[in-house]
């Protein structure tokens, strides 16, 4: 069926209204578990097909977050969707006063490759849940898992409600071309700015999920072995096919030789080799050799081995002076991990300011003072203190970017938020209204305007 033909269906049965309907909501929600739960072993084949991921870390990487999503709105989806009372000013007396959650409409979902299901499914959740249609573009580089989300949706959801449409730059683009309510898309800062310009000619309001640079700092107080053993797990979680991995680390001069004693031993005891069931290849041959090309071997300190034939690229980090190396002049995406040092914070603080905001940003210290300075003087999208990652899997927090890094958040609540338009409704009495508003304007109403107002 042609795409555009499933546009028109969508934007025809949303105006039926049958999408605002609570339980409807939640029948869908309901449905779209049933769908994962029953096919759990074949989407974790495909995952394994497209980018090596074990069945653990498809899980607690991809499926635990979807499933957590569809509990959180199928708890709490009555209570987000009820209209929310707020207090009325005097100057409107007597009346009431509501926000009222009404869906977009038709939304355009676009998702990335690295994690297809967490990144397709739990945007499109939140739209469901919040009363739109959805139509899900997946990333074509990721063909098995994009093929079974077709193949599962489609076959489970009817068109004019939730489906997915396959293709590459062609389809995409003519998808943009259509009036959409609503789109979501995570992906590159460059490809986020071709959407977003798509999406400006027919003002629709963007959600824009996109990357950069995140830093990771380790001061000269920071528990050295909690910190190498946490970078290195996020770093080279997925091959460090990841958005909010840590792209690069600062640490301390006077404690680095520690820190790379520990790194190094994390690597080594978690033994990121070819083969191992822990350990992702790279996506294809197009981002093996990009990844490859960033890495010198003249600085590189440990790891530096690849193969193609098995889309391997071993953990390697690379010991650099500055930020003319080619490594730091995009975002990695892949298992390299450049270190520098400093002596002063402040240096790194102003360094890190003079280029675009990260979408993730990491402090490892047990200073107070150094904890309130990285909340309070850094911008990035959301991060963690002693951690990497980490704060993804709170769905009490809002995931997203700032500047270059994104546009808007999603998980839970935010979600939510994300994927509906407060109506602001105001409901007044025929009775009790002074005079004051109404012509003509005295001397004594502006005095008490004055007052009131």
């Amino acid at each position: 069926m042609d795409f555009k033909q499933i546009w028109q269906q969508q934007k025809e049965y949303f105006r039926t209204g049958g999408t605002k309907d609570i339980a409807f909501r939640k029948e869908q929600l309901k449905k779209l578990a049933e769908v994962i739960e029953s096919n759990e072993s074949r989407l974790y084949d495909a995952v394994q097909k497209d980018l090596g991921k074990s069945e653990f870390e498809a899980y607690a990487t991809e499926l635990s977050f979807v499933k957590n999503e569809i509990k959180y709105f199928l708890k709490n989806l009555s209570v987000l969707a009820r209209p929310q009372e707020v207090s009325t000013n005097i100057v409107n007396q007597i009346a009431s006063s509501k926000i009222y959650y009404e869906p977009y409409g038709n939304t355009l979902i676009i998702s990335p490759w690295n994690y297809p299901y967490q990144l397709s499914f739990v945007p499109a959740i939140t739209a469901l849940a919040a009363g739109n249609t959805v139509i899900l573009k997946p990333s074509e580089v990721a063909a098995h898992t994009a093929e079974l989300m077709e193949e599962l949706i489609n076959k489970s959801f009817p068109s004019e409600l939730f489906h997915v449409v396959q293709g590459g730059v062609q389809e995409t683009t003519a998808l943009l071309d259509l009036r959409f309510d609503k789109i979501f898309f995570t992906g590159s800062p460059a490809v986020g700015r071709i959407v977003y310009q798509s999406a400006a000619r027919h003002l629709t309001p963007v959600t824009l999920e996109l990357g950069g640079k995140s830093p990771a700092i380790v001061t000269e107080s920071a528990n050295l072995g909690v910190a190498a053993r946490r970078i290195v797990w996020g770093k080279f979680l997925n091959a460090g096919q990841s958005c909010i991995a840590p792209d690069y680390v600062y640490v301390h001069e006077d404690v680095k030789d520690n820190f790379l004693k520990h790194l190094k031993n994390y690597i080594e005891k978690y033994k990121y080799e070819s083969g191992a069931d822990h350990y992702s290849r790279i996506i294809n041959l197009k981002n093996f050799n990009r990844v490859k090309s960033l890495i010198n071997p003249e600085k590189v300190w440990y790891g530096g081995n690849s193969d193609e034939s098995e889309l391997f690229i071993e953990p390697t980090v690379m010991l650099i002076d500055n930020w003319d190396e080619k490594v730091m002049q995009e975002e990695i995406f892949g298992p390299v991990l450049p270190i520098l040092t400093f002596r002063n914070l402040d240096d790194v603080f102003e360094i890190i300011k003079d280029y675009e905001k990260p979408l993730s940003a990491y402090l490892f210290t047990m200073d107070t003072k150094e904890k309130e300075r990285f909340t309070k003087e850094i911008s990035f999208g959301g991060g963690c203190i002693n951690d990497t990652v980490m704060h993804i899997s709170n769905p009490n927090l809002p995931f997203g970017g700032v500047g270059n890094s994104g546009i808007g958040s999603y998980h839970g609540r935010y979600g939510f938020l994300a994927f509906s338009h407060q109506k602001a409704v105001m409901d007044k009495t025929t009775w009790g209204e002074p005079n004051l508003k109404y012509p003509p304007y005295t001397d004594s109403k502006k005095k008490w305007t004055r007052r009131i107002m």
